[in-house]
């Protein structure tokens, strides 16, 4: 299905947080957040650990790096410091998601979301801030050298 996350392997805080906002409706999505309406606090943790207990997805299912592209966004994550919050690896951490071998068209989509305000996050770093002065052009090579990690 198109834009939709891979779970497997996500942090767990992220995980619960992100469950959170959609059951009170401060992340908005048609498909989650009547799906997330009704869950209690175990549920979330519940789910959560699930889903962070399952493997993330392995290199290489996305197909072929384009090597520009690819390059052209290593570039753009180290010059934006993406690594301070979703670590070196781009596994991600407590509240950062991991972001290595996500979907591309999730991540541009998610990328696009933060950059025009319809999707927010917390914490010390603000994603909005970070995508906003960047350009398609530059959300479409972050997206794709995420999603290319080895």
């Amino acid at each position: 299905m198109v834009d939709t996350p891979s779970l497997a392997g996500q942090p767990d805080g992220f995980l619960q947080w992100q469950l959170v906002y959609f059951r009170g409706g401060r992340r908005k999505n048609p498909v989650m957040q009547p799906m997330a309406a009704d869950l209690s606090d175990d549920d979330i943790r519940n789910l959560a650990a699930h889903f962070a207990a399952l493997p993330p997805p392995q290199a290489g299912t996305q197909g072929l790096a384009d090597p520009e592209l690819f390059a052209s966004g290593r570039k753009l994550a180290q010059q934006h410091r993406c690594a301070a919050c979703h670590q070196e690896s781009y596994a991600g951490a407590q509240a950062a998601a991991r972001t290595a071998q996500q979907r591309e068209d999730y991540l541009l989509k998610a990328l696009r979301d933060f950059k025009s305000g319809a999707r927010i996050g917390n914490g010390v770093a603000s994603m909005g801030d970070a995508v906003y002065p960047l350009v398609d052009e530059q959300l479409r090579a972050l997206a794709h050298f995420m999603s290319h990690l080895p």
